[in-house]
């Protein structure tokens, strides 16, 4: 944006007739207004650019026209002249929202300078709002929330309804299936938008660490607090905290969460003092928050105070109808991205990925079209590009063995994870195979454990310890 059009406003008619000709020399449109009643006239009846107004005028003072424009004209840059024996006048016009402000007597030079300042100003204020309008469009549902599936559908109508309040939201679903992408879509279709978003994942932060990461520490605070830290609430204030696997918090610390929720302020570890945040709170969680609160594993107060407008993402094993859409936005994202050679899925293709579980959702097709699309030699994805969505005729013909089933279950979910950031991937698999082995063979003896050791040969305080080890609840039943 460039300045076009200015009013000047100040009831001398020199200062008037010099600033018309100085500024249309340059080719600026002016118009003049000789008391304050006449230049909210004006620019009630035009729109400027930039409003040059005299602190004392008639009728209207410049401090009241800075407001009217400040609610009427928000965009219309506003220079106020004053007297040097009227600077406290200047220093309010400041704070009411001024530009910038010229003492008489003043040089056109000075007037100059402002104007080129106002004019970049301007341009930065453009870029902003054009920024905004780009990730605000980013996030509109459609664009990477994909899906018109009617469970996606009931999921729009609640976004819609509550994005542009500042209620709190908790989003649950299984692991991968957007909640990140829908707390974004909340925050920035809201009126915090080009405020900071700032995310914690409650699971990813060793639980002595948490209560640092989320409100500050100061210096000396504990062993390693050299400095002092800002927590999460800080760096959100103004926006919006994203505070995903909320299940995952210890019990001790969603006490502390719900009195910050409760007093809207915070307090640094290690510190005494106070500081008030305004922060919306988004929460997600993959657990069955109901279900803790009835173990007592997740507080009742709390999941009441962040379960105001609960958003429930569906599988996507229950919206098949959106794999296509959803397929061939990743696809056209890997050309984008990476520069494949690949045009689009065959109808095979589309067909074999409609069938497919989807253990590890939305997260996991993205990945396998990436990796489809990056090994494939065809422009043309095919069932063959996807190995690990099921057997071939070969392994079709196998033994349905148990061996076989895990297999296959093993090679689906292990499609989905970057095996280079696991360093414990054996003791994950042995925990996620042992639970429910236990489970069902405690369920088959009705919780007696004498037995169930027997059944599964090992010894009955082994047995305790894996019950404790892998959170197995034991309800003895007749």
């Amino acid at each position: 944006m460039s300045i076009r059009r200015i009013l000047v406003a100040d009831d001398e008619e020199s200062i008037r007739w010099v600033l018309a000709k100085a500024l249309k020399k340059q080719g600026f449109i002016v118009d003049l207004a000789e008391d304050g009643l006449q230049a909210r006239q004006l620019s009630r009846k035009n729109h400027y650019d930039l409003a040059v107004l005299d602190i004392k005028m008639p009728g209207i003072q410049g401090i009241e026209l800075l407001q009217t424009l400040q609610t009427e004209s928000p965009k219309t840059l506003v220079v106020v002249m004053t007297a040097e024996s009227t600077m406290e006048n200047a220093v309010a016009a400041m704070k009411n929202g001024a530009y910038d402000y010229l003492t008489k007597p003043f040089d056109l030079s000075a007037l100059d300078a402002i104007i080129l300042k106002a004019e970049k100003a301007a341009a930065v204020t453009d870029q902003i709002g054009q920024l905004r309008n780009e990730i605000q469009d980013q996030y509109r549902f459609g664009r990477t929330i994909i899906g018109n599936s009617q469970a996606m559908q009931d999921v729009y109508k609640i976004l819609g309804r509550v994005a542009a309040s500042d209620v709190t939201v908790l989003i649950t679903g299984e692991s991968g299936t957007g909640k990140e992408l829908i707390a974004r879509a909340v925050h920035y279709n809201s009126p915090r938008l080009g405020k900071p978003f700032i995310a914690l994942n409650c699971a990813a932060i060793p639980r002595e660490l948490l209560e640092s990461e989320l409100f500050g520490h100061e210096k000396g605070a504990f062993t390693g607090a050299i400095e002092r830290k800002a927590g999460k609430f800080e760096q959100a204030n103004g926006g919006t905290l994203f505070l995903d696997e909320i299940g995952d918090m210890p019990l001790e610390l969603q006490a502390k969460l719900l009195r910050v929720l409760q007093e809207k302020e915070v307090t640094r570890t290690g510190g005494n003092s106070t500081m008030a945040v305004d922060v919306r709170i988004v929460a997600a969680s993959n657990q069955n928050l109901t279900s803790m609160v009835r173990d007592k594993t997740f507080r009742e107060d709390l999941f009441y105070r962040l379960n105001v407008v609960p958003i429930v993402l569906p599988p996507l094993r229950e919206r098949i109808e959106d794999i296509q859409d959803l397929a061939e936005f990743f696809l056209h994202r890997a050309k984008q991205e990476m520069g494949v050679n690949v045009s689009e899925l065959s109808k095979e293709a589309i067909l074999r990925l409609k069938q497919h579980s989807w253990p590890g959702n939305i997260r996991e097709l993205e990945n396998l079209i990436k990796r489809a699309s990056l090994l494939t030699p065809n422009q043309v994805l095919m069932p063959s590009d996807f190995p690990s969505l099921g057997c071939t005729e070969e392994c079709g013909k196998q033994e349905d063995s148990l061996e076989a089933l895990v297999t296959h279950k093993l090679q689906n979910s292990l499609a989905q994870m970057n095996l280079q950031e696991l360093d414990n991937l054996y003791e994950m698999v042995l925990h996620q195979v042992e639970r429910p082995l236990i489970n069902i063979i405690l369920q088959q003896t009705r919780c007696n454990q004498v037995r169930t050791a027997e059944i599964l040969g090992i010894n009955r305080n082994t047995l305790r310890k894996k019950i404790t080890t892998l959170g197995i609840t034991v309800k003895r039943t007749d």
